[in-house]
């Protein structure tokens, strides 16, 4: 069943599936609910997950939804402290506590249906975007032109290499990648992902835009899409800030009078643009 919001403090018991090494630093993981229960979300959300004994994080559910609840979900976990450290110690079988989901979510059943679709997305920002992208495709029909634009550092650096690969073979898809620096091996292009942009197409008037990378990129990819003329109200982001509670009680994600894991983390850059703090 779906547990009612009623109990959104008390954790949820789940199992580890399977781990999958992506990166050096990211790990891609399967859980999947324990008693039956089951998860209603959508692309753009997160999830607090509770290692026992050690802490909890936000995690985005990097999956795609089925619809009406799933028992299975997927994440993909950068090591960089005590909670991520000790999933990546975890071995399947491994129990963990869930609470959620959380946050906004992508508009994929608003603004972007229908219309063309402009994911841009640095680093780690593929990961959430990620079920973005795989709803659009597992509903193909019910949107225009997408096109995925894809940056990294490093070539070692890039996730979902497989999965990329066969948006590319798609012909119902345009995937540009790039990297800051190129090593041995590497034929595709070089440099910041602001460097892809010339290489699109886009009728301003109806594309909806999705962003998601390091927050240093955000300024920049806003610059190229107002050079694109498309407007504020067209750009969606996910805003990155270090959640606590989930709940917006905290504080710890405050912007001015937004909670970014309540009132985002995916935020209309319309919504935002004029608070400095945002980005």
């Amino acid at each position: 069943m779906i547990r009612p919001r009623s109990d959104m403090y008390v954790p949820l018991p789940a199992t580890l599936l399977t781990v999958e090494p992506m990166t050096e630093l990211e790990t891609l993981f399967r859980f999947e609910m324990d008693q039956g229960e089951l998860l209603d979300y959508m692309p753009g959300q997160f999830l607090m997950l509770t290692v026992p004994g050690v802490g909890q994080a936000p995690i985005s559910i990097t999956s795609c939804p089925e619809g009406g609840g799933d028992s299975t979900f997927d994440m993909v976990i950068r090591r960089v402290g005590s909670v991520t450290d000790a999933v990546h110690r975890l071995l399947p079988g491994a129990k963990v506590g869930v609470r959620g989901p959380y946050g906004t979510r992508f508009p994929v059943d608003g603004a972007m249906r229908g219309n063309d679709v402009l994911f841009v997305c640095g680093g780690i920002g593929l990961v959430p975007v990620h079920s973005a992208i795989a709803y659009v495709l597992k509903n193909r029909n019910d949107y225009g032109k997408v096109t995925v634009l894809y940056g990294a550092r490093s070539p070692e650096e890039r996730v979902f290499t497989a999965t990329v690969a066969e948006w590319v073979d798609r012909e119902d898809i345009e995937v540009l990648e790039t990297v800051d620096v190129a090593k041995r091996g590497w034929n595709g292009n070089v440099g910041v992902i602001t460097h892809l942009f010339p290489l699109v197409n886009v009728d301003p008037e109806r594309t909806t835009a999705i962003v998601c990378g390091p927050p240093v990129m955000y300024k920049f990819v806003l610059l190229e899409l107002y050079k694109l003329h498309i407007m504020p109200n067209q750009v969606f982001l996910s805003l990155e800030r270090k959640m606590k509670c989930g709940v917006g009680k905290c504080g710890h994600c405050q912007i001015n009078n937004l909670y970014a894991c309540q009132d985002g983390p995916v935020v209309r850059y319309s919504d935002i643009q004029h608070l400095q703090e945002a980005l």
